[in-house]
């Protein structure tokens, strides 16, 4: 009997087979699982949107978007790209295990399914994803902003951190997957004669302006798999602005750069990810940014700022 006391894990079920949903989806929910349906790629999308499972069974050969893609846009998704993904298949050969594996998905199952055997690497794959996900966690708590990488530029898996800093910069909740798009260009070239290890690049801001791009510098730590590289992410500074900031006003290089974001529209919140900072910090430097500009409020603070910087 399942145990009902504690909170049943979630397990994605993508299959657009009715007889193979109905046999996995009673074994599993036998088992003690929580079981959501998605016969097709596009509405394993959908759901992932609204509910973020904690392992997806997946469904190799489907119609219109296969296993392999839908893998590849999931994993694509902030809330899942740490979630493991063990294939269902009928194919065997090395070609189509490799896919498997290069799409995002940890594990293979081949056709027909064995229960047992599944169970078995449910477990395996949820103790293994709680691991790792403690130890981000961990590493989040120390403030460390770290990303893997697949060879693809695809992100494994981004620590809390640095996914709000990734977040803040681009003002997006997918910046995980502009990250991945420039990294690809990085990983295609790394092993090139001379390639510098530091892959620094602007990401695009919320706004329409180029000159206000936030700039992120991803510093290459090394292989810490066959194909999971490790990134240290850190905010380059807009030196050219702050620096201007300076010129006008008594601010401390800090307090300038704490006051280029107010102009930006940025919260205190976003202000404490980007700069590596606590939102209490923030606020003290707000206090005096207040002081020295003359001012009362935030809104005043960055009409100020954003006058000098437009006369530039």
């Amino acid at each position: 009997m399942p145990d009902t006391t504690t909170p049943r894990d979630i397990v994605l079920l993508v299959d657009d087979s009715p007889e193979a949903l109905g046999f996995l989806t009673d074994a599993l929910e036998q088992s003690g699982f929580s079981v959501l349906i998605a016969t097709s790629g596009q509405a394993a999308l959908s759901i992932v949107e609204r509910i973020t499972p904690d392992l997806v069974l997946m469904d190799a050969v489907m119609p219109n978007m296969d296993g392999f893609e839908t893998c590849r846009r999931l994993k694509a998704h902030g809330a899942v790209v740490q979630v493991p993904v063990i294939f269902m298949t009928g194919l065997t050969d090395t070609e189509h295990v490799v896919n498997a594996l290069d799409s995002g998905g940890v594990d293979y199952l081949t056709k027909p399914i064995n229960i047992d055997e599944l169970r078995a690497r449910i477990r395996v794959h949820l103790s293994n994803a709680r691991s790792a996900q403690s130890a981000r966690v961990a590493l989040d708590a120390a403030g460390r902003h770290l990303l893997a990488a697949r060879g693809s530029g695809s992100v494994h898996w981004s620590t809390p951190q640095a996914t709000r800093l990734i977040n803040a910069a681009t003002g997006s909740d997918e910046g995980l997957e502009i990250v991945a798009t420039r990294l690809a260009g990085w990983m295609a070239e790394r092993n090139k004669p001379g390639f510098s290890r530091e892959a620094s690049f602007s990401l695009p801001s919320p706004t329409a302006n180029a000159a206000e791009a936030a700039s992120l510098q991803f510093s290459f730590l090394g292989a810490i798999g066959a194909d999971e590289f490790l990134f240290r992410l850190t905010a380059a500074r807009e030196r050219s602005d702050d620096a201007v900031l300076r010129q006008h006003f008594p601010l401390t290089q800090r307090e300038s750069e704490v006051l280029l974001w107010i102009a930006k529209g940025k919260a205190n919140r976003d202000i404490a990810d980007i700069l590596g900072l606590s939102a209490r910090t923030v606020n003290k430097h707000l206090e005096q940014i207040y002081v020295k500009l003359g001012v009362e409020n935030r809104a005043s603070a960055a009409v100020k700022a954003a006058h000098v910087l437009h006369e530039m």
